[in-house]
């Protein structure tokens, strides 16, 4: 898997693509930027919520449960040295018709195999390449 960023020229104003999918990156106009998309935060947020929801889908006809919509709210605290993300919490709500029961089971199990989160609670080495 792979994605690209590239600026604006002489903006902070970011396109991220993969393929033919696009999202606008930014800092916000108190940071001294546009303030036209998610910033890294957010980003980092929607990508362990939308991986979650993601895997919820993926992993219910393995419980039988047809999903009607699912809700997910992430949120996180900021802190510590160097600055990270701490005390991460998904909020999630299944929609179905399925037991309360089964449910519990699905989001338990979707949450022991959704590689972003367990990317972060696992630790994932980062390496930056210099390409000037």
């Amino acid at each position: 898997m792979k994605v690209d960023i590239r600026s604006l020229q002489e903006h902070s104003l970011a396109v991220g693509s993969s393929g033919s999918r696009t999202v606008t990156i930014d800092r916000s106009t108190e940071a001294g930027g546009l303030g036209l998309g998610f910033n890294g935060g957010e980003l980092l947020l929607l990508a362990i919520g939308g991986c979650f929801s993601n895997d919820l889908y993926r992993e219910a006809p393995k419980f039988g449960v047809q999903i009607s919509s699912v809700h997910i709210e992430v949120s996180c605290e900021w802190g510590g040295e160097p600055l990270r993300a701490q005390s991460v919490t998904l909020c999630t709500h299944v929609k179905s018709d399925a037991p309360a029961t089964t449910i519990r089971e699905l989001i338990a199990h979707a949450s022991s195999v959704a590689e972003i989160p367990n990317s972060l609670r696992l630790g994932t080495e980062v390496r930056i390449v210099d390409k000037q």
